[in-house]
């Protein structure tokens, strides 16, 4: 099933494909590149989150309360493509950092 969305009058299928081949793109390039390693840049915010709430935060405690900052954002109602591309990219380097660290 896909969407048709209007951007500036052109016409774009969303599909889940798309979405994730957009969030592959997000997070194993510009992005990283602009930010760092998904896995270092949400160690540091953990470590804030930590400090700041003296709570024990894990980098993929952040990647799923980005998440769910998406999903709050997508239940609105007035959710954009880039809301469900970040969903999805938050959700892979979650995943990614859980089994790299069972893996070790």
């Amino acid at each position: 099933m896909s969407l048709v969305m209007l951007n500036d009058d052109l016409k774009e299928e969303i599909t889940r494909a798309s979405i994730l081949n957009e969030a592959e793109k997000c997070v194993c390039g510009q992005r990283e590149q602009d930010y760092g390693s998904p896995e270092d840049n949400f160690k540091t915010i953990a470590s804030l989150w930590t400090s700041y709430k003296g709570v024990e935060f894990t980098p993929v405690d952040v990647s799923m309360m980005m998440a769910l900052l998406k999903i709050a954002r997508i239940s609105t109602g007035t959710a954009t493509k880039d809301s469900f591309v970040d969903l999805a990219g938050y959700a892979a380097c979650g995943g990614e950092i859980k089994f790299k660290e069972e893996n070790k």
